[in-house]
């Protein structure tokens, strides 16, 4: 299954929660999507509902099913607990980051900085969206021109998101650091991860 590349408003109205960006539209119509959402009402299976839950987190952070699946069996395979690892993977991805930093506005801007080799990782350049960052790790924008432009453009439209207690960011400089990865309780989307890590397991 390729990258969702489709209306956000419809993925947010399906699954009734702002996982993309939210637009007007969907604060008018929150129901379904369709011609019979307003009323429709479906009985959901125990499989129904770990399937919405893994799409939910697959829809957020903009992976294709092989990537969601490949990086779950990785969290599984280490010790730990393997929802609260599979997550804190997903956090720890390069994109992630410089949207949690406030470097992009929304994870899919964060995704494309990436890939046009605007972040630098200990002073190297890294264009790998799904590269996982480690403690003490430095990010910083590059730097040229457009670089900063579109960075500094982000964090003041971005002015209002907290920035998470694992991460550290200096402004002027442009530049974040990894203090140590986040912990479980720090990442909630408001998704049931362990019905996701059910769902897996069948």
């Amino acid at each position: 299954m390729s990258r969702y590349t489709g209306p956000t408003t419809r993925i947010n109205r399906r699954f009734g929660v702002a996982i993309f960006p939210p637009s007007k539209a969907f604060e008018r119509k929150p129901h379904l999507p369709g011609q019979h959402g307003p009323h429709l009402r479906r009985k959901m299976s125990e499989y129904n509902t770990g399937l919405c839950e893994k799409q939910k987190l697959r829809y957020l952070y903009g992976l294709k099913e092989q990537q969601f699946r490949n990086t779950f069996e990785k969290a599984k395979a280490e010790r730990g607990v393997t929802g609260e690892r599979f997550v804190q993977m997903l956090e720890s991805r390069l994109d992630s980051v410089i949207y949690n930093t406030g470097f992009a506005k929304t994870r899919a801007q964060a995704r494309q900085f990436v890939c046009h080799g605007h972040v630098n990782v200990n002073g190297h350049k890294v264009d790998i969206p799904s590269y996982e960052v480690q403690p003490g790790d430095e990010i910083s924008v590059r730097n040229s021109t457009s670089s900063k432009q579109m960075a500094t453009r982000a964090l003041e439209d971005t002015r209002m998101r907290a920035l998470p207690n694992w991460l550290t960011r200096v402004d002027d400089a442009l530049t974040a650091k990894i203090n140590r990865l986040p912990a479980g309780d720090e990442i909630d989307h408001g998704i049931n991860v362990q019905l996701i890590v059910e769902f897996y397991s069948r």
